[in-house]
């Protein structure tokens, strides 16, 4: 058999393999083995040295065109057995655009974010400014300016998570009323904000208390501010949020930043007043602390204490979704169990 007619028999059967086989891994091993360095063309043209010169180049040229037509049949089958990979993939996948959709389960805001937001559409409606500030605060916000020096005993209540000596997360929204103060231009009118956020304390986690808890602090300066103007914003506050469902006192307290202070406590809502181990015996729970803005605090920002002043107060959103709702247990807000949370599907109800 001549050189030409073993060149004719490998493209026969090539492409008769090529042809038949319906499996991809099985198509790229039939071309590896016709074209390869190893393949039956290469070992056929192994015999060229033994044609004369005139022959070598025509046998030469037929073998090229054998491996055209070769890798020509092989993209072919190929392209046709991934087009029938896809086809069979779409009719197995095919969707019943006639079937109704599967319903999408539609959140709501966290129980406490629901909380802050009433507290901030509120003081909104008020003329109050919302401010936000770092997490990460130095300590001369968090504490020189709101009159906690370095080595006050009064830091104590506050022990915090330090960064570095100067650096350390937040234990109170208040920095933002030191930084406000410090901005604010007085010759515009007074100075009314809230700040919302999360703060951080070294406490002990307990049925009401947590080391990472929200807080609204809030602020308002100007000439004139009294005692009662607090008092009234506070009665507003809390018939915003709880109505009048429960019991509110005021009593004489201590804030370094605040003077005089007073907490504001509220009916238990475990007891009714009667006395447990969340309220720890009182009947009381305390919701926030507040006070006239202390001298020292507006002195330290620039603004004049012997014509400026007004009142301080700081909220708890996590306590006041406790007592809102009933919940005995503040941890529950944070162990993120879908169960617990449905339970508050309507923002502020």
């Amino acid at each position: 058999m001549s050189l030409r007619d073993q060149l004719t028999e490998i493209k026969e059967k090539g492409l008769a393999d090529i042809e038949q086989t319906n499996d991809l891994k099985k198509l790229n091993d039939i071309r590896v083995h016709l074209l390869g360095k190893k393949g039956p063309i290469t070992a056929a043209l192994r015999g060229i040295k033994d044609l004369t010169p005139e022959e070598r180049p025509e046998v030469g040229s037929y073998a090229n065109k054998i491996r055209d037509a070769i890798t020509v049949a092989v993209a072919d089958q190929r392209q046709k057995l991934e087009d029938a990979a896809l086809d069979a993939k779409l009719a197995s996948e095919k969707i019943d655009v006639t079937m109704p959709g599967k319903p999408v389960a539609q959140g709501q805001p966290h129980v406490i974010q629901q909380i802050i937001d009433q507290i901030v559409d509120l003081f909104l409606g008020m003329g109050y400014e919302v401010l936000s500030g770092p997490e990460v605060e130095e300590d001369k916000y968090n504490f020189e300016m709101m009159n906690l020096p370095k080595n006050h005993p009064a830091r104590d209540m506050q022990d915090t998570f330090y960064i570095s000596k100067e650096i350390l997360m937040r234990t109170q929204t208040s920095p933002m009323q030191a930084r406000a103060l410090e901005k604010h231009d007085f010759s515009k009118g007074p100075l009314k904000m809230i700040s919302p956020g999360i703060v951080y304390r070294r406490d002990t986690d307990d049925p009401t208390h947590s080391h990472q808890f929200h807080q609204v602090e809030g602020l308002f300066i100007d000439e004139h501010v009294t005692m009662a103007d607090l008092k009234g914003t506070l009665i507003t506050m809390a018939q915003n949020i709880f109505g009048n469902k429960f019991d509110i006192r005021l009593r004489p307290s201590y804030f370094p930043f605040t003077e005089p202070s007073v907490e504001v406590d509220v009916t238990c809502f475990n007891c009714m007043g009667k006395g447990c181990d969340v309220c720890k015996h009182t009947g009381w729970i305390e919701v926030l602390g507040a006070g006239m803005v202390h001298p020292n605090v507006l002195d330290m920002a620039g603004v004049d204490s012997k014509k400026y002043g007004g009142f301080a107060f700081g909220v708890g959103p996590d306590r006041f979704a406790m007592l809102k709702y009933g919940v005995d247990d503040i941890r529950d807000f944070y162990l993120d169990d879908v169960r617990f949370l449905n339970q508050f599907s309507k923002r502020g109800n």
